[in-house]
């Protein structure tokens, strides 16, 4: 892979919050090097799993700077900087590029739905706007829409530093066919940890994980094996975490998550709403779940 390519294990980091609801930054700079130690390829802060929705613009620009000031330099910091408005998200990765972030990871509008032709003016502006890499994120299921391989691949040829995607539409096919069309360079990262292997498999570079805010080393270890093509040993450590993966989505993402977190003391169980604790009857399976795969 070239030079542009995030090849690895990166985490999109929860968002902790205490129990008013304010951020808990003592709890946020714990996890980033709880991150760091345990071997991450780099954090991607204020994506869905850090539940930038219900961060205020002031909170997201406050996030993505102590992230990069705590890192000091030793992962690389993609920071989410998406938004339903171009304009919006335009101003957000200046933002972003300010603070010192390595790449930006800019999601689907959602909601508005717009055309392809739309989506390629989208990403096309946000490009233009920025010197930074920014990495497309395709997730449909959140947000109503897909970027067609067709348009992905315009935005490839029309912009140098669109250099990857998150892939998150659960479609291998779709996966692979990004892989086919896009030059050797262009990362193609798994929105899912579930289908990171699959995606490895089919010359995919890395992901973007949920899990690996539980188990970095142990995710992390996964996808190097799988990058080096020792895909035996790989195949054997995704089958235990595939309990973990799974149970990181048993509810809305990142509700699980943070539960374990919670769990392991690294932060509180504290949402914004909509999010909310997770029902006591899947609480009791996490909590299972955690005891019989060691994680607490």
């Amino acid at each position: 892979m070239g030079e542009n390519c995030f090849r690895g294990t990166y985490t999109a980091i929860i968002t902790p919050f205490k129990k008013d609801e304010s951020i808990d930054y003592v709890a946020l700079e714990k996890l980033v090097e709880f991150q760091i130690k345990n071997g991450i390829s780099g954090i991607v802060p204020c994506g869905t799993t850090g539940e930038s929705p219900t961060l205020s613009h002031k909170e997201h620009h406050e996030v993505i700077d102590f992230v990069i000031a705590k890192a000091k330099g030793r992962v690389p910091i993609i920071a989410g900087a998406g938004s339903n408005s171009t304009k919006e998200a335009i101003e957000m990765t200046k933002a972003a590029e300010k603070s010192g972030a390595s790449a930006i990871l800019s999601v689907n509008p959602y909601y508005n739905k717009p055309t392809q032709e739309g989506l390629y003016r989208h990403f096309k502006a946000i490009a233009d706007s920025t010197s930074l890499p920014v990495i497309v994120y395709n997730i449909k299921g959140r947000t109503g829409v897909n970027v067609e391989t067709p348009t992905l691949v315009r935005l490839v040829k029309d912009c140098k530093n669109i250099v990857g995607v998150k892939e998150a539409s659960g479609d291998i096919n779709q996966m692979k066919d990004v892989i086919a069309k896009t030059p050797e360079e262009f990362c193609v990262l798994s929105g899912d940890d579930n289908m990171t292997l699959e995606l490895i498999r089919a010359g995919g570079d890395g992901v973007i994980s949920v899990a690996s805010n539980i188990v970095p080393d142990r995710v992390g270890r996964m996808v190097k094996l799988a990058l080096d093509k020792k895909f035996d040993e790989a195949q054997k450590l995704n089958d235990e975490l595939m309990p973990l993966f799974k149970g990181c989505f048993i509810e809305t993402n990142p509700i699980p998550v943070k539960a374990m977190l919670a769990a392991k003391k690294m932060c509180e169980e504290a949402y914004r709403l909509p999010m909310c604790e997770m029902s006591a009857e899947h609480k009791k399976e996490t909590l299972e779940l955690m005891k019989k795969m060691k994680l607490l």
